[in-house]
């Protein structure tokens, strides 16, 4: 298994990547963020609907792997479909207290700008240089995400 993160880790890191779309990210709070504010640190793009059974049921992980690495220079941004209800997402975010960035798509112009996302989860992860490395449709492997993770994370 190891093998394997090693050898996805390093056919994602040994080629030319794509750089994250440009996109402001509207936070539950108001505040904003964009693609540019993601460079620095690696970061977890999560696409996902308070109306997904598999991103619900993916969520505490997400929230597991955000808590291990966010010392390290870890980010995660969660982006709300833009057919998910604002008060769902506002009431299932403070209920279970996710401690990451989330984002509500209101217009569908973030899910566009991304690949025109339609199947949630959808997530990516951007290295520190702000370019895409990996993209997952449906639940990762966490073991190979936390493999691929801790290789961006000692990149400099």
């Amino acid at each position: 298994m190891l093998a394997g993160a090693a050898f996805v880790a390093s056919h994602y890191l040994g080629e030319s990547v794509a750089p994250a779309p440009a996109s402001t990210f509207v936070l539950l709070d108001g505040a904003t963020k964009s693609s540019a504010d993601l460079k620095g640190k690696v970061t977890l793009v999560n696409f996902w609907a308070t109306s997904c059974v598999t991103c619900v049921a993916e969520m505490p992980k997400l929230v597991s792997t955000f808590e291990k690495y966010r010392s390290q220079g870890f980010g995660t941004i969660g982006v709300a479909m833009s057919y998910d209800p604002p008060s769902y997402v506002v009431n299932y975010v403070q209920t279970r207290k996710i401690p990451f960035d989330i984002a509500i798509d209101n217009t569908g112009a973030v899910a566009k700008s991304w690949g025109d996302i339609a199947l949630t989860p959808t997530t990516f992860l951007v290295n520190k240089r702000g370019n895409i490395v990996k993209r997952y449709v449906g639940e990762p492997d966490f073991a190979e995400l936390h493999q691929l993770i801790e290789t961006l994370l000692r990149e400099s």
